[in-house]
């Protein structure tokens, strides 16, 4: 049987304490949650809207929900008021959704620059050259509900530490050169997001600030 308690604890003290530990708690019960919560883990990251929706009423408040999946610009409104970061922003087109729906409530709303940096298709994210013509647009000056904090990526799943350990220096590369070119005097942008159960010892040595475990914490998940 895990112990979710002695996990966390374990993973803290392995783990700089400038680095935010996100508990990956997609498809696991609220009942897992709370022995988490009750273990003091308060940032946890789903990769579904509803999933946080269904979720939210029965946990905390002061929980911090953090979206790591892809967003579809359609369920924007929906999870706005109540999600502290979004980390997977892989379009302009999502970013402007966020935007114009946290516009509406009065938010700002923390969000991450997910970066493709995995030889696998299947994981999206913008291309470094993409992002510099973002920034080098008009429109992204007019951007004033979203804060963009740093930079998200996933390596690719392989048992080649060395490759995983190159996909991250290279996103943690993007993140100083994004900073120095567009967000010198923005103090809040700060974060890589990189690194999962397999590879977060690597993601840290790298510079990541914000690792994203599930695994580790609640055992494997069921496969359906």
């Amino acid at each position: 049987m895990t112990n979710i308690s002695e996990n966390i604890f374990t993973l803290k003290s392995q783990i700089p304490a400038s680095v935010k530990l996100v508990a990956v708690s997609k498809t696991r019960p609220v009942s897992d949650i709370l022995e988490a919560y009750s273990a003091g883990q308060r940032c946890f990251g789903e990769n579904r809207v509803q999933e946080i929706l269904n979720k939210k009423d029965l946990l905390p408040s002061d929980i911090e929900w953090h979206l790591i999946g892809h967003l579809q610009s359609n369920k924007v409104r929906a999870i706005i008021p109540y999600i502290n970061m979004i980390e997977s922003v892989d379009t302009f087109k999502l970013l402007s959704t966020v935007n114009s729906e946290a516009l509406k409530i009065n938010r700002i709303v923390d969000c991450l620059l997910q970066i493709h940096i995995a030889d696998e298709e299947s994981k999206t994210g913008f291309s470094l050259n993409e992002l510099s013509e973002i920034g080098d647009s008009h429109g992204f000056e007019d951007l004033k509900n979203v804060r963009i904090s740093g930079v998200m990526g996933m390596a690719t799943f392989t048992s080649d530490m060395g490759k995983v350990q190159r996909e991250f220096s290279y996103l943690a590369d993007c993140f100083r050169s994004l900073g120095k070119k567009y967000f010198s005097a923005k103090p809040y942008f700060k974060e890589i997001s990189m690194g999962m159960s397999g590879d977060y010892e690597a993601a840290i040595k790298e510079g990541s600030t914000i690792v994203r475990i599930g695994s580790l914490i609640f055992g494997q998940r069921n496969k359906k």
